[in-house]
């Protein structure tokens, strides 16, 4: 009896999957390639690499396309190849003074060193919907091209970097140093081989949030920007751009650049008391794959709340925050109740009825006596 219920229920399960398959490619349109969506949908990309905690923006372009554009599929697929990977090294340490900016804001000071960079965004734009791109055909394409390119300045060099706009607070003695707290831990953690232990350190706390979903980081961060919690905090600096990837040569052992990611970096600063009594700002931190400005600010809260010393809010309880903003784990753990839990039930069944039971027995034993 139970090989023909496993052998049925193999049989369904491959034809759920061909079926699943055949809803992504029933329509009329032409095939979605993997190129478009990476092309096209970068943000779905970027934020599949963020939470697959893995830098592929073509693999990720087609776990999106394999799962008909479920970013938690997507992710939890990219996330399992990167699992298959064999580790080749650890890349040196690098200061984000030396991305290749596309956007830099700050929202504490108007005017920064180097200048405000909007870049790219829909910050600035009214949230309706633009009916013209259900017509977008090649030729509105390429006049659309045609009109941003003919009016670009020539002889405009671009600063290859950026100063800090912390670095303003930090010469001033206004900005916590909490450099001598990082550097008390012994080495840097890597959650990818050693799970989380409580109190983690910073470095484990900030892996951890890097690969966060970025939903469930956003409502805890939100739920603190909102007074549950006592983080209100003021963006010191947002960037975005390609940071160089510097890893050490395998055989001459010297430092080379092996290539650039793209990262967003937020910094949050908040109001404090210092260490030596005085007031100061305190800073919060948050960097992930690709351009998740949402996700690098929500890190960055989060990362600055569960510093806090006693701990008030969810949003400040460091094992609360860290163990229920991977999404791959909750995705995991809430796709299970999918699974047969018959044998559970059964038995939850079987001493509900028995409970009822024993409750009529006693309520009809109480009419007796009453009645006596």
């Amino acid at each position: 009896m139970g090989y023909v219920a496993v052998k049925g229920g193999n049989e369904a399960i491959e034809e759920a999957c061909r079926l699943f398959a055949y809803e992504r490619t029933k329509g009329a349109s032409p095939p979605l390639m993997v190129k478009q969506i990476q092309e096209q949908l970068y943000l779905a990309v970027d934020r599949v690499m963020s939470e697959g905690a893995l830098y592929a923006p073509e693999l990720a372009a087609l776990a999106l396309k394999q799962a008909a554009g479920d970013t938690l599929e997507a992710a939890f697929m990219l996330r399992a190849f990167r699992a298959t990977q064999q580790r080749l090294g650890y890349s040196l340490p690098a200061g984000t003074e030396k991305m290749r900016v596309i956007r830099r804001i700050s929202s504490a000071f108007k005017d920064i060193p180097g200048g405000q960079i909007l870049g790219a965004t829909s910050d600035y734009t009214l949230r309706l919907l633009d009916f013209d791109l259900l017509s977008d055909d090649e030729a509105r394409r390429n006049a659309f091209r045609e009109r941003i390119f003919r009016h670009l300045p020539e002889g405009i060099e671009i600063p290859q970097t950026f100063p800090k706009v912390i670095g303003i607070l930090r010469q001033e003695g206004l900005l916590e140093d909490v450099t001598a707290a990082d550097q008390r831990e012994d080495a840097i953690a890597d959650i990818t081989r050693h799970p989380l232990t409580f109190p983690a350190p910073r470095s484990a706390s900030l892996q951890a949030l890097a690969r966060g979903e970025t939903g469930g980081m956003l409502t805890l961060a939100y739920s603190s920007m909102r007074g549950y919690g006592n983080i209100h905090p003021t963006l010191g600096e947002l960037r975005v751009g390609y940071l160089p990837l510097t890893g050490r040569h395998p055989v001459s052992g010297e430092p080379y650049v092996v290539g650039e990611v793209k990262v967003t970096e937020a910094e949050v600063l908040a109001r404090m008391q210092g260490n030596d009594g005085m007031p100061k700002f305190s800073l919060g931190y948050g960097l992930c794959f690709g351009q998740n400005e949402i996700k690098a600010i929500s890190m960055a809260i989060l990362d600055r709340s569960t510093r806090t010393k006693t701990p008030m809010s969810p949003a400040e309880d460091q094992e609360f925050v860290l163990y229920h903003t991977d999404g791959i784990e909750a995705m995991g753990f809430c796709n299970h109740w999918k699974l047969p839990h018959y044998v559970d039930f059964l038995s939850d069944l079987d001493r509900l009825r028995k409970s009822q039971e024993l409750a009529h027995a006693a309520n009809r034993k109480e009419d007796v006596n009453a009645a006596a």
